[in-house]
């Protein structure tokens, strides 16, 4: 069956949010211009942020929709318009919150660009039950109302902050999605495992964890971790130390005495290992085939 190539834009609805994908009739559009498409809610205004691409259709799961149009001048006017009447909305929103007494964290609130909708999102360390909060805004505002409630790496995104090194944290700049991270990875680069220095401004592990990680992977490849017991110059050795930074291995033989290896020491050593044991093993092999022939 043929491949089925097409030309897809990736469209951001909040920045710096998740891409969504669309096909477009329109031959002009480039990164940065705004257009009209509906996203998971309804029609809203994003921006292009990559494209055109030619790709495999069949890469994608479900069928895309198309960009609707570029945004008009007259568009802009209704843009601004939903923008400003949800800054108002957000005022009553937190009124209606203080009445109930809800433990909710209001983040932000949009209308769509048809206004067919009126979003709010909002922390909160548990399940909240704003029933009757929504009863409340939809009277209010006479549209259909959506409360979403986000995580809170997704809150301090929205919120913005500064990360340990000083700068805009990384979610709030340009991460669009957020990667698992877990202790390993910081135990794998060599890192005190003090929560204050290895957490962001959200309490979770910092993000950054994950840039680097693949070089401490290829650096520590075939590097045996601390504590294990390995075969070193003839010796039975226990790993007391490895010291990614300097690229060297200290060991303890086991009749107590200190021994160091770079990296490439170790990792030559162990395949002469390999190398002297490979000819015995094949003659065993030969062995073992010679008796299966001659049952």
């Amino acid at each position: 069956m043929p491949e089925i190539i097409g030309t897809v834009y990736g469209v951001e609805f909040q920045p710096p949010g998740r891409l969504n994908y669309y096909t477009a009739a329109e031959e002009n559009l480039k990164p940065g211009d705004y257009v009209l498409a509906m996203n998971e809610f309804g029609l809203d205004v994003g921006r292009i942020r990559m494209g055109p691409v030619s790709v495999e259709m069949e890469t994608f799961t479900e069928e895309l929709k198309p960009i609707l149009r570029l945004v008009q001048e007259e568009d802009w006017e209704t843009h601004r318009q939903n923008e400003n009447d949800a800054k108002d909305a957000m005022k009553t929103c937190k009124e209606l919150i203080a009445k109930h007494e809800l433990p909710m964290r209001l983040l932000y609130a949009k209308y769509l660009f048809d206004r067919s909708r009126l979003l709010f999102y909002f922390g909160a360390d548990s399940r909240v039950d704003f029933r009757e909060l929504v009863k409340d805004l939809a009277r209010a505002f006479k549209t259909r109302i959506e409360l979403r409630q986000i995580g809170i790496r997704d809150e301090v995104k929205v919120k913005g902050s500064l990360g340990l090194c000083g700068m805009v944290a990384c979610c709030n700049r340009f991460l669009r999605e957020f990667e698992s991270i877990t202790l390993k990875q910081a135990k794998k680069q060599q890192l005190l495992i003090n929560p204050a220095k290895i957490s962001g401004r959200c309490g979770r592990l910092l993000c950054c964890l994950s840039y680097e990680q693949g070089l401490y992977e290829s650096e520590l490849r075939d590097i045996p971790d601390e504590g294990a017991v390995v075969d070193y110059e003839g010796k039975t050795c226990k790993v007391a130390n490895v010291n990614l930074f300097n690229t060297t291995i200290t060991f303890v033989t086991d009749d107590d005495q200190i021994v160091k290896a770079t990296f490439d020491e170790f990792r030559q050593s162990q395949k002469s290992v390999i190398e002297e044991a490979l000819p015995e093993q094949i003659l065993l092999d030969e062995e073992e085939l010679d008796l299966e022939n001659n049952e």
